[in-house]
């Protein structure tokens, strides 16, 4: 493909803004822990703590994830179908949109008027210009998955019959899969807390508000994944020297975290008043059903790790495990992220449990799972994708390889250090989102050592993402030139010569998903229209 047609300049853009903002909520994050051990003293302000823990919250979620995803969104959608960017103006301009949305929210979050968390939770309320910040952000992310349908459209009008290709697949699934998660949050924030904020209105149902976010409040964590799981499928099998096991697997899981990720918010709601517990039920069992493109991705990849490994010369039961290219910043990211996904996932199986929740809902185990799938699988994939990407973005090798090895065992071994603690405070009790525990008792004083090690943790990883971004930075400024670089998608064993079209396009499982959602959301959500409920102001708030 001609280098000049490649979105390289969108790319780029979109991947410096991620991890500008990356670094920044590391740092924020370290400040975090260190003032939950009380190791140093909660900020001059009042919520300074909570302050902290919204920016942290909300830049790696939203602003992080997002740049990041529609960047290589771009990149991978010319590369792998081989032809120019659908319509560059509206690229640029949701990527301004989204500027401008990230601007205004900064603005609110750094001057103290948007302490209220990572979750939109009313009666807490932000400035107006955090809500209108965050919708911004989000419809800029529009003209994304605009392009992304219109060029898999086009692609196929031109193909009759072929296999759309693998990433393209991926992608595309991503951008629907965003576009049904959305959603929610922005019912929530245009027609709730952006009135709210204003003063139009003078209180919200938070019951109705909650169900909203939680429409959003999982299923962005597929959002994040799908990218990690497009980089196993398609640089790993190729950067180990293989074959990818499954080209058809790997499509199948990615229909079914679009079907089964979505409709399972309420198990964030187990212990809310707002909804019957067969609602909960329903959306519970949903949730464990999103274990299973889980397993079938983990065995597709491990397969594929295999089969290159054997072919490399690898014998015997295990020893195939020597054989594989452990000097490669991708494989080496690919197998630390399955064995983070591993215990990350059993966490989620606890989390997904109605009476395991009850005993560990609002408490450090949370942070703790969440940051293993979060920071480790999903974040560690990232970090090699970039390094993986940077010599065909900016024409240059990448100024260290050893330094990415590096960046990646640290980083992986810094968020263990991290998570662990976090789960063992969470079954002993230690409950989350707040500044300090003022309490003096043999209890809080057992939680110590772990607070401590979570602290050694947080040190690991902000020097790790430090290294990351140092190694981009020095790439862009130092790194020796590279030449001309194509971007190399792992093939499969066996080529895709046809597949059904439930595998090649997307129709049915819209509608498959828009009765889903109705079933699961409807009645849940159309009660707070017909039944009284209990406005913020007869709380006391």
């Amino acid at each position: 493909m001609n280098n000049n047609a490649k979105p390289v300049g969108l790319a780029l853009t979109h991947m410096w803004v991620a991890f500008a903002v990356f670094l920044l909520a590391a740092v924020l994050g370290f400040y975090q822990v260190l003032e939950r051990a009380e190791l140093i003293p909660a900020l001059t302000w009042d919520e300074g703590y909570y302050l902290s823990v919204t920016a942290h919250g909300v830049i790696m979620a939203f602003v992080f994830t997002t740049f990041f995803i529609v960047g290589f969104g771009y990149y991978t959608a010319a590369t792998s179908l081989e032809r120019s960017l659908w319509n560059p103006p509206l690229a640029w301009a949701g990527f301004w949109t989204m500027m401008l949305g990230v601007l205004l929210a900064v603005y609110a979050l750094f001057t103290g008027q948007a302490t209220v968390l990572y979750t939109f939770y009313p009666p807490m309320t932000a400035h107006w210009t955090f809500y209108v910040g965050a919708a911004l952000l989000v419809v800029g992310s529009i003209a994304w998955i605009v392009i992304m349908i219109v060029m898999t459209w086009q692609w196929k009008k031109d193909n009759p019959g072929q296999p759309v290709p693998l990433p393209m697949f991926g992608t595309t699934t991503n951008a629907i899969l965003w576009l049904w998660t959305l959603i929610g949050v922005a019912v929530e924030v245009v027609f709730q807390l952006i009135p709210l904020s204003l003063g139009w209105v003078d209180t919200v149902d938070v019951g109705l508000a909650r169900t909203l976010f939680a429409w959003t409040l999982h299923p962005i964590v597929y959002f994040w994944l799908i990218p990690a799981y497009l980089a196993l499928y398609m640089f790993v099998p190729k950067a180990a020297g293989g074959r990818l096991f499954s080209d058809e697997m790997a499509r199948v899981a990615f229909i079914m975290l679009l079907i089964f990720g979505l409709p399972i918010g309420f198990h964030h709601l187990y212990m809310d008043p707002f909804q019957a517990a067969g609602w909960k039920l329903l959306h519970g069992f949903g949730t464990f059903m999103v274990a299973i493109p889980t397993l079938i991705t983990g065995f597709t990849v491990i397969a594929s790790l295999e089969l290159a490994a054997r072919l490399r010369g690898g014998k015997g039961l295990f020893g195939w495990l020597k054989a594989l290219p452990w000097n490669n910043s991708m494989v080496l990211a690919a197998v630390l992220a399955l064995l983070l996904l591993t215990a990350g996932g059993f966490g989620g199986m606890i989390n997904a449990s109605y009476a395991m929740n009850a005993m560990v809902h609002n408490t450090a185990w949370v942070p703790g799972h969440f940051h293993l799938i979060f920071g480790g699988t999903t974040v560690i994939m990232y970090f090699a994708i970039a390094y993986y990407l940077w010599p065909s973005l900016t024409g240059k090798t990448l100024y260290s390889e050893r330094m990415a090895r590096t960046q990646l065992w640290l980083w992986f071994i810094g968020i263990l250090v991290l998570t662990l603690p976090w789960h063992a405070l969470g079954l002993m009790g230690q409950p989350r989102r707040i500044a300090s525990i003022p309490y003096d008792t043999p209890l809080v004083q057992a939680w110590d050592p772990y607070e401590y090690g979570m602290v050694l943790g947080g040190v690991i990883m902000t020097i790790a993402a430090a290294l990351f971004v140092w190694n981009l930075f020095m790439t862009h400024r130092r790194g020796a030139a590279a030449g001309h670089r194509e971007v190399e998608y792992a093939q499969p064993v066996h080529p895709v010569l046809k597949l059904p079209g439930p595998l090649n396009g997307f129709a049915l499982w819209n509608w498959i998903l828009a009765v889903y959602m109705i079933v699961d959301f409807g009645a849940p959500l159309l009660q707070f229209f017909f039944i009284e409920t209990f406005d913020a102001t007869s709380w006391g708030w």
